[in-house]
């Protein structure tokens, strides 16, 4: 009877504390993998933006290639309207995400599932696909919840430092960080055009179409959103053959 009772005493925490570890475990490699991109652009970011501006971009849009793309815009000058039009063609994948998202974690109460779809990045999303068996475990919540927070602190506590950095470097050092910008489009890129050649086809119709437009005198903030969604209109055709085999 004692041992029973020990049981059941010692199973809420421990299912709560291994669930908390696992999490800890696999969101650790996305927490490291953030610092060093986070602070890259604070470091940007500073140079056209005030500290609380940057680090507040990061407390709320929490996306780290739409992030650099805004930065980038607003150190150009380019207007709000054309920034918040860009980054939303650029997050809409999210809205896939996350009634993927909703699909797998259906087991999860709606109270949670609602705010840890807000923390929903490309790598979180990863994971959370990865452990979707989790959600069936009765605090598997508090894994997700764990991998997401883990991952959003290190975004907005690495945005911090990179813009206090970027106030006291040198401006030729802070400058040379916009190449950050093109090395993390690469970098997400790549990998995508070594699966697939015709997604690389599809990034240079956008980036002829972008340098066209901005020649014509288009405006740079537009010239991106157009080319990005005529380009992703392109990737619904050249892509259409991937999902009829």
């Amino acid at each position: 009877m004692q041992a029973n009772s020990a049981e059941k005493v010692s199973n809420v925490p421990t299912g709560a504390g291994a669930a908390f570890r696992s999490g800890l475990i696999t969101g650790f490699p996305i927490f490291l993998g953030y610092l060093p991109i986070a602070l890259a652009y604070g470091v940007l970011a500073a140079q056209s933006m005030t500290l609380l501006q940057l680090t507040a971009m990061s407390v709320l849009v929490f996306a780290g290639a739409s992030q650099f793309m805004g930065a980038k815009m607003i150190g150009a000058g380019t207007g709000l309207l054309e920034v918040v039009v860009a980054t939303f063609v650029l997050n809409f994948r999210h809205f896939v995400m996350s009634l993927s998202f909703m699909n797998k974690a259906r087991p999860i109460p709606m109270r949670w599932k609602i705010p840890l779809s807000l923390g929903l990045t490309d790598e979180t999303f990863a994971v959370s696909s990865l452990h979707g068996e989790e959600a069936k475990k009765p605090y598997g919540k508090v894994f997700f919840a764990t991998v997401i927070v883990l991952a959003y602190s290190a975004w907005v506590g690495g945005s911090l430092v990179g813009g206090l950095l970027g106030e006291l470097i040198p401006a030729q050092l802070s400058q040379s960080m916009n190449i950050a910008l093109y090395a993390m489009f690469i970098g997400l890129l790549v990998p995508s055009v070594k699966k697939e050649w015709r997604v690389g086809l599809i990034a240079i119709i956008s980036m002829l179409l972008n340098y066209a437009l901005v020649n014509i005198h288009v405006n740079e903030g537009w010239a991106i959103v157009i080319a990005t969604i005529i380009g992703g209109f392109f990737g619904i055709f050249l892509l259409k053959g991937d999902d009829e085999k």
